[in-house]
C-alpha cells in the first residue's frame, strides 16, 4: 500500500531539527515493518492549532494525487490538537487514508470522544447535501413556474450530451424580477448544468444594469 510520512514539530527552534529526525526514522521502521510503499516524507515546524500548514497541505495533496491509502505518524498530536486535529481526521477518513501511529505500532486507535465527532460531522456533511440538493430542486421548480424554459439555452450535439451556450443574462434578469434570490437563480442553473455561483450570477447581473443604464 502507497503510504506518506508525516512529522511535525511545534516549534523552530534547531533544538527541534532532531525530533523530526527521529519521528521520520521511527515511521521509516513502521513502514518496512508493515511492507508500505513510502511515496513522499513530509516534515514542518508548525503549530498544531494551526489547520493552514503547508506540509500538511502537501500530505492532502499528495493523498490525492497520489491515491495514498496510509498516513503515518508518530501520534496523533502531531497531526493536529483540538478542532484542526478532528478536521483533518474527517479529511483524511473521507480519502479512505488509514492512520498509522508509532505509538501505537500500528493503525491508530481513535479514542471514543473522537469517533463521536467524526460520526456526527459526517451525519451533519449529510443533512447538509440533502439540503443543497433540495435548494436546488425548488430553485429549478421555481424557475419553471415563472417561465424559465432551459430547452432555449441547452441543446444536444451529436446526440452526446449536451452544449452549454453563455450564462443566459436574459433568464437571471427575468428570474431576479420575479423575486428569486441570487443563490437561488445560481442554484437552479446549476441544476440545468450552468456552471455558476452565486457571486457569478449578482456580477453579471449587475453588469446587465449598467450596461441598460448607459444605453438611457
Amino acid at each position: 500500500m502507497k503510504a506518506v510520512i508525516y512529522a511535525r514539530v511545534s516549534t523552530r527552534k534547531d533544538t527541534q531539527e532532531t525530533s523530526l529526525k527521529r519521528q521520520v526514522e521511527e515511521l521509516e521502521m513502521l513502514a518496512k515493518e508493515y511492507q508500505f510503499d513510502v511515496v513522499s516524507i513530509v516534515q514542518e515546524q508548525a503549530s498544531g492549532y494551526e489547520i493552514e500548514r503547508e506540509g500538511i497541505l502537501e500530505v492532502l495533496d499528495t493523498v490525492k494525487n497520489e491515491q495514498i491509502q496510509v498516513l503515518l505518524i508518530q501520534d496523533e498530536t502531531r497531526l493536529g490538537r483540538g478542532n484542526a486535529k478532528i478536521a483533518l481526521m474527517r479529511c483524511l477518513q473521507k480519502e479512505g487514508v488509514n492512520i498509522y501511529t508509532h505509538i501505537h505500532n500500528g493503525e491508530l486507535q481513535v479514542s471514543e470522544s473522537d469517533s463521536m465527532l467524526l460520526e456526527i460531522i459526517g451525519i451533519v456533511e449529510e443533512y447538509q447535501r440533502k439540503v443543497h440538493n433540495m435548494k436546488i430542486k425548488r430553485g429549478m421548480k421555481r424557475a419553471v413556474e415563472k417561465g424559465f424554459n432551459p430547452e432555449k439555452n441547452l441543446k444536444n450535439r451529436g446526440g452526446i450530451g449536451r452544449e452549454k451556450k453563455e450564462v443566459p443574462i436574459q433568464e437571471i434578469v427575468r428570474l431576479r424580477k420575479n423575486d428569486l434570490t441570487f443563490a437561488e437563480i445560481a442554484a437552479t442553473l446549476r441544476g440545468f448544468g450552468y456552471d455558476v455561483s452565486k457571486a457569478t450570477v449578482h456580477r453579471r447581473y449587475l453588469e446587465y444594469q449598467n450596461e441598460h443604464l448607459l444605453d438611457t
